[in-house]
């Protein structure tokens, strides 16, 4: 068994046991990239390297994972997101 095949099942073993959950954050036409990058530094504690990096990849390829973790922990985050216009969930 190859190192990086055992690092994803260690992986996916601990996901399954944490029940880790994720933000997808959605393309939209109405939000700038600087709001979409300020949201992320200030919700999700990105860099602004990495809020840059999701925003691209939101605008390109219409959504991103944006933060991973507990529901519980997540739930207030998205629901900030939401409240500063940007469209979110929790899958």
């Amino acid at each position: 068994m190859s190192e990086q095949h055992k690092k994803q099942e260690d992986f996916d073993v601990l996901e399954q046991e944490l029940n880790l959950h994720e933000i997808i954050l959605f393309n939209d036409d109405v939000n700038t990239f600087e709001h979409v990058i300020e949201s992320l530094v200030d919700v999700c504690n990105h860099s602004s390297v990495q809020a840059e990096q999701c925003a691209f990849l939101v605008h390109y390829k219409g959504k991103c994972a944006v933060k991973t973790g507990e529901y519980d922990e997540l739930k207030p985050r998205c629901t900030r997101l939401l409240n500063l216009g940007l469209s979110a969930e929790i899958v």
